[in-house]
């Protein structure tokens, strides 16, 4: 592919005008990118440097949202700014990466086809500012070595061009006004790519929060109760557009169904843009202007080391529209990293993998075991789910953090390490947040507030006290030994083998679990999900066309608005992404629409017991820190300005 020219590229961006440009207030609040001698400085930032966006328009979103604020007040402006329908409704359609999981190759960024994975050149905004002369000339020259490319522009004009990767671009201006002496700038311009990959289980894909949740229909929905007699069954808020059978009598196809599910990054991993990996890699791109983030999620909902991370697992749902023809398996991340780390090194063999975010160890230790344990109350259902191996104890989590934990975390810091050159610092393990807790620590009462989606389900209070105290005391503090090589960790080279540990947001947390409630809470959840348990209207012949008691439509429901508690409860997670769960083994698939046990699992596949979007934001706000460090961002000095600001020499050509 021939480069173009930066000749070509500054007369594109002459004419492409002051649209092509960065607004000078953004640049000028990120004066990190400045370089200065005497009263004149010579900027430059990386345009669109979160690579994932195809679209700068979507970068500038995030950008101004996130002037002066952490990555949580972002995120709470920007669901106010959608009015609870989420930012990334419409961003998830213009990425580098399509629904699938398939990064394109090339992607076309702002009509310039780029290598994703590796990029030739990064696109750039430079500009003189300072106490410029009014109506001063500048004669730029930018040389990466192939030579010097020139143009001249007034002196208030940012210029947009292209810059090598891997290279430096020595800057030049020479500023001409009136009679004065003509006087020179120099900088160098070098972009850092920096090529991050996300992996984990459920906390990691961003579980819970769709892309685009679903849209609600105010009528209602009938499912079948275990065990019931032909008619027995209730009544839940159907899919918006769906025109078939409603009723439990009136069976209908998934394919049907499915045209409406909700629209995630990735369907069959439940990857969001909300996640806490996606929150924390573009973060770092809208903090260090002079850099680039090529990111890659791998995270899976669902995975655990051994079946995710190591080896393939089953997929959570198929993209809309696919009907019955899904792809059961996923690829073990690890496998998929090591290929894109492979193909890259080919195309660039100096291209590395700077840094990892993780969150993984949860489905080691059956968690999800211990949340059906604990919400499901019904002897039925209970007793099926026991016979499944659905449901798991304390006792049973207890045995498999002793004995199991410790030896996949061996095997996977083995897998990970010749990744990242053998030094797992670079690898960002997030911990989990407690998400039982509010009101400062105290675990939650219990009870159906929040749960009532489904009859089966009830908050039992003593098995949730001990859940939650075995989540403080034991599994936290050993996923912490785990993966910083304490507390007796396996560890073959502690230094090595240690992982830059983040659980910060923690204490956070401990004021934003499942029930936690305030009075500026949407007004649609102080109305309608009752504390008392009673959401839904139980009148069977009513419910089928007014399923709420509160008289509100169920369309009323924003799951992207600030709210006090940043767990998704059953009830958000039926209203936000009402899963069928297509990649069930084939003897656990219902037998149409209608049945139990989709009535169980469209309740809680989309994200029961999992963070919202402020909750992945706080997330993200504790791993930032952690990450900057490590990639050593806060510790690199603006670019290291060439020459002196002087009069030009008598005779000089301009």
């Amino acid at each position: 592919m021939i480069r173009p020219t930066i000749r070509t590229l500054l007369a594109a961006a002459l004419l492409a005008g002051p649209l092509a440009s960065v607004p000078a207030e953004r640049a000028a609040a990120q004066g990190a990118g400045a370089v200065q001698i005497g009263a004149m400085q010579i900027s430059w930032e990386v345009r669109n440097r979160f690579r994932l966006f195809r679209e700068e328009r979507d970068f500038l979103l995030q950008l101004d949202s996130a002037r002066n604020r952490s990555i949580l007040a972002s995120e709470q402006a920007l669901e106010l700014q959608s009015d609870g329908r989420g930012w990334a409704r419409n961003t998830v359609n213009r990425l580098c990466i399509d629904l699938a999981g398939r990064v394109s190759e090339p992607c076309n960024r702002d009509n310039v086809k780029e290598s994703y994975l590796t990029p030739i050149d990064h696109p750039v905004t430079v500009r003189l500012s300072g106490a410029v002369p009014v109506g001063a000339t500048c004669a730029w020259s930018f040389d990466d070595g192939d030579g010097p490319q020139s143009s001249t522009f007034d002196c208030a004009e940012p210029v947009n061009l292209r810059v090598r990767y891997g290279r430096p671009t020595v800057a030049t201006v020479d500023v001409s006004s009136g009679s004065d002496p003509t006087q020179r700038v120099q900088a160098e311009i070098q972009v850092r790519d920096i090529f991050v990959a996300g992996l984990g289980d459920s906390i990691a894909s961003g579980e819970g929060n769709p892309d685009r949740a679903i849209a609600l229909s105010d009528e209602g929905f009938c499912f079948r109760s275990y065990l019931g007699t032909a008619g027995a069954g209730y009544y839940r808020p159907s899919r918006a557009g769906f025109k078939g059978g409603r009723a439990c009598e009136a069976p209908d196809t998934l394919a049907n169904w499915q045209k409406y599910s909700a629209l995630w990054f990735n369907a069959s991993c439940h990857r969001s843009l909300y996640s806490y990996q996606t929150r924390t890699a573009l973060a770092l791109a809208l903090r260090y202007p002079h850099i680039a983030v090529t990111y890659l999620p791998l995270a899976c909902t669902g995975a655990s080391i051994g079946s995710g991370l190591l080896g393939s697992q089953r997929a959570r749902e198929c993209p809309p529209g696919k009907g019955g023809n899904c792809q059961v398996n996923v690829n073990a991340q690890v496998a998929e990293l090591r290929e894109a780390l492979t193909a890259a090194k080919r195309r660039q063999p100096d291209r590395t993998l700077d840094l990892v975010l993780l969150s993984v160890g949860a489905n080691d230790v059956y968690f999800s075991g211990l949340v059906a344990d604990v919400m499901v109350e019904t002897a039925t259902e209970r007793t099926l789910f026991a016979r499944s191996g659905v449901m798991a104890s304390v006792d049973d989590s207890r045995d498999a953090l002793v004995r199991e934990l410790p030896q996949n975390f061996v095997k996977l810091r083995e897998a990970l390490k010749p990744l990242v050159g053998g030094d797992l610092s670079h690898v960002v393990y997030v911990s989990y947040a407690n998400p039982a807790l509010a009101d400062g620590g105290v675990p939650c009462r219990g009870g159906r507030a929040g749960f009532d989606v489904h009859p089966a389900f009830n908050i039992d209070p003593q098995r949730l006290a001990r859940v939650s105290t075995f989540v403080d005391t034991e599994f936290l503090p050993q996923l912490k030994g785990l993966a910083t090589c304490t507390r007796g960790a396996l560890c073959r080279d502690p230094e090595a083998d240690r992982m830059t540990f983040v659980d910060a947001h923690q204490a956070t947390f401990a004021d934003h679990g499942f029930c936690a409630r305030a009075g500026n809470d949407p007004e649609f959840d102080r109305t309608c999900f009752a504390e008392n348990g009673q959401t839904f209207n139980p009148d069977i012949i009513s419910a089928a066309s007014q399923p709420m008691l509160c008289g509100h439509g169920a369309s009323d429901y924003r799951a992207y608005l600030p709210r006090a508690r940043w767990i998704r409860d059953a009830n958000d997670s039926y209203f936000a992404a009402m899963t069928y769960p297509q990649g069930l083994p084939a003897a656990s698939q219902p037998s149409d629409i209608h049945d139990a046990t989709w009535g169980v699992l469209s309740a809680v596949y989309g994200g029961a017991v999992h963070p919202s979007a402020e909750g992945h934001a706080a997330m993200a706000d504790a791993a930032l820190p952690a990450a900057s460090a490590v990639l050593g961002l806060d510790a690199v000095a603006p670019s290291v300005t060439r020459g002196q600001l002087l009069p030009l020499p008598l005779g000089t050509k301009q």
